[in-house]
């Protein structure tokens, strides 16, 4: 038995609306800005909660842990990020598995998007 829950994931950052807009463009759902520091993306139906919360201090090392955004076409993706403010990191990479390319949101953090 576990024991509890995963309620939310939430991003620490320097604007959450824009950050919060920035991955409605990418996975959809709902904004809602409950306070200069605080907004939301609720999946609804797609059962995610996302927040993003303002911090004082920018990213201060690697993140340690990062979300694997699926698409089907990995170009058309990255070229639709970058035009969202994100940016490419390294170069695509092709295993077993399939492709990935490796990103940075507007806020630094990382995130890929893959292709199965």
């Amino acid at each position: 038995m576990p024991i509890g829950s995963l309620n939310e994931i939430v991003v620490d950052c320097d604007n959450p609306e824009a950050l919060a807009r920035f991955w409605q463009a990418l996975i959809g759902g709902e904004v809602e800005v409950e306070s200069r520091d605080w907004a939301v993306l609720d999946g609804d139906d797609d059962g995610f909660y996302f927040g993003f919360q303002r911090v004082p201090d920018g990213p201060s090392g690697k993140a340690r842990i990062r979300l694997d955004v699926e698409v089907e076409d990995l170009s058309a993706a990255v070229d639709e990020a970058e035009q969202l403010g994100a940016r490419t990191v390294g170069a695509v990479v092709d295993d077993d598995d399939g492709s990935f390319q490796v990103m940075a949101d507007p806020g630094g953090n990382e995130f890929r998007f893959v292709v199965t």
